[in-house]
């Protein structure tokens, strides 16, 4: 089956696509205003599938990321087995049809043995394989796992299933002794390494500079990302140069979550935000840090509304961080994907045809509305997303 779309922003230059037998037969320059930009099909790197959809049923919850984090302790007494695959199985189905190939779900562990989140989200991992790659990561307290037996238990439960190894760090107690553990662990058992870390306003949040560190130290390049890191929005400026240029050289990337974090950070009752709490993503970049985008949480206490959609992630990144669209694709899909330990995906004469398709003149215009005319296409077959168009 052969099929030609025409007037395409590509990488900025105006081409014709055709399609043939599932992969990219040609590409040729066309003159003329492009009609809608390209894409690979785009990737996320950190959500929350365990959490997600939970918020109707979440009452009193108190301001800021603890607040959150307490309403979701809570609600997981209602975690059954079906409850979990009913709900994660919604993101899966929403996150496939707004075009995304790949996920990275968090998964709370905050007991030594495997969570029951753990075992279902890996059964529909298998379930979904061949239509969208669910990795999962686990998200332990740090306390947890650096805890000796405890994390030896935690490491090889996650080596045994694919995952990667997490911690949620934040001002712990003898936290460079903590987290050179978990550096250990990983080493041990051959896994790669995601962190939340620096998530809130405190000045002392130092935890990203000692994790690039031990990056280096491990020689884990590229295999070590953070998410967060809220706390680099506030500090010096000579102390945030440092640590960006470690980063790069260590080859630790960073996540930076525009929804979660613009929601929580310096929340409080009855009075606006002063602090946003998005990590300075344009100086990271400049400095040779892998930079990437996740739509965090969806529909749960940490974030009510959201949803799985990397192009909603990058409009907000673009509005808060004032950032050009164009430049900053490969935030959510072939840097995002390299962060993830995934193979890239490029446009490019023989490669699979599976893009998106996004009405536009370019860029700017292709974001310019809450959901722009879309279509999907895997393996040269294509469907429409106008309906979500309003």
């Amino acid at each position: 089956m052969s099929i030609d779309l025409s007037c395409i922003d590509l990488n900025g230059e105006t081409v014709s696509l055709s399609l043939r037998d599932g992969r990219i037969a040609a590409i040729t320059p066309t003159q003329g205003p492009a009609t809608a930009v390209a894409m690979p099909l785009p990737v996320d790197p950190h959500v929350h599938l365990d959490k997600t959809f939970t918020i109707s049923r979440c009452t009193g919850i108190k301001p800021g990321l603890f607040g959150a984090i307490d309403a979701c302790h809570a609600d997981a007494d209602h975690w059954t087995e079906d409850d979990l695959r009913s709900r994660a199985s919604k993101g899966l189905t929403e996150a496939y049809e707004n075009g995304l190939s790949a996920l990275r779900s968090h998964v709370d562990w905050v007991q030594p043995e495997p969570p029951l989140a753990w075992s279902v989200l890996n059964q529909l991992a298998r379930d979904w394989q061949g239509k969208l790659c669910l990795q999962l990561a686990a998200l332990v307290p740090l306390d947890l796992l650096s805890d000796e037996e405890s994390g030896r238990r935690i490491a090889r439960r996650v080596a045994a299933d694919g995952g990667v190894l997490g911690c949620f760090a934040y001002c712990n107690e003898d936290l460079d002794a903590k987290l050179e553990k978990v550096f250990r662990l990983a080493e041990h058992h051959g896994l790669s390494l995601d962190f939340h870390v620096d998530e809130g306003l405190s000045i002392d949040a130092c935890g990203f500079d000692t994790i690039v560190a031990l990056t280096a130290k491990y020689a884990m390049s590229g295999r070590v990302l953070c998410g967060h890191a809220c706390s680099l929005s506030i500090r010096s400026e000579d102390d945030v140069a440092r640590v960006m240029e470690a980063a790069a050289r260590a080859g630790t990337a960073l996540t930076v979550l525009p929804t979660t974090n613009l929601y929580l950070q310096d929340m409080q009752q009855g009075r606006s935000p002063r602090l946003r709490g998005l990590a300075p993503m344009q100086e990271l970049r400049n400095a040779g840090v892998n930079v990437v985008l996740g739509a965090d949480n969806v529909a749960d206490p940490f974030y009510p509304r959201g949803c799985y959609d990397a192009i909603d992630t990058l409009r907000l990144a673009c509005l808060a961080s004032h950032l050009d669209p164009a430049d900053w694709v490969g935030a959510i899909s072939s840097n995002a994907a390299l962060a993830m330990g995934l193979a890239t995906s490029e446009l490019t004469v023989g490669a699979p045809a599976d893009f998106l398709l996004i009405g536009g003149t370019d860029w700017g215009d292709a974001l310019r509305t809450p959901r722009a005319a879309r279509r999907v296409i895997r393996a040269g077959q294509t469907h429409s997303t106008e309906k979500d168009a309003a």
